[in-house]
């Protein structure tokens, strides 16, 4: 939904005027009707009005005569009015939009320095307490570890990472025991330093059939 601005209520009202003009429903050289019946017609005070004729004059619409009411000066006048107004409007809108967009991206800001702090002092502590990570893998379709037990694999000594868990389809066995036996498709949770990676992945694809 666009958003609009809404002018003072006497401006648009002298916008309507000047749009009335412009569309010469009130004559250029014509009288208006005074202040009281105006007032009546837009349902405002007869100061709105008074303030809506001024700028009117100001721009060289209409001639405010003293005790003889409004006389109508120039239809192009009018129209220029009405152009300038809404390209005044329109650029009063983006300007408001980008105040908004600027403030929006100031609080964006803050909350991504404060989340990049809290994820640094968060990784701080973790790798002060904990100096190993938790890596994933995958077991291949051909992986010689199919259908081979924990113990029988000798997955620490042959690697130097620690199996914390398997996950299988939608279920994760934590803490798997030494008999558990490792099936295709089967997800290694394991833990250990960043050389460990390599090494993992080597023994999954390539482990030797028969280990010690």
């Amino acid at each position: 939904m666009k958003e609009k601005i809404s002018p003072p209520v006497y401006s648009q009202i002298a916008l309507d005027i000047a749009l009335r003009i412009s569309r010469e429903e009130l004559k250029e050289n014509t009288k208006i009707y005074g202040r009281s019946v105006m007032s009546s017609e837009y349902g405002v005070s007869p100061e709105t009005i008074r303030r809506a004729l001024k700028l009117l004059e100001d721009m060289g619409i209409v001639e405010v005569r003293k005790n003889s009411g409004v006389v109508i000066l120039s239809v192009e006048k009018a129209k220029d009015f009405a152009q300038r107004f809404s390209e005044q409007n329109d650029t009063r809108l983006i300007e408001r939009n980008l105040r908004k967009l600027l403030e929006q991206q100031h609080s964006l800001n803050e909350q991504i320095s404060e989340m990049v702090s809290h994820l640094v002092r968060t990784n701080d502590k973790f790798s002060k307490s904990n100096p190993f990570q938790n890596y994933e893998i995958d077991i291949p379709a051909d992986s010689p570890l199919i259908g081979k037990s924990l113990m029988d694999l000798m997955f620490w000594h042959k690697t130097g990472a620690t199996i914390i868990a398997i996950r299988r389809k939608d279920k994760v066995i934590l803490s798997p025991g030494p008999y558990a036996v490792l099936l295709e498709e089967d997800t290694i949770i394991f833990v250990g330093d960043i050389s460990t990676i390599e090494t993992v992945s080597s023994y999954v694809s390539k482990a030797e059939q028969s280990p010690e």
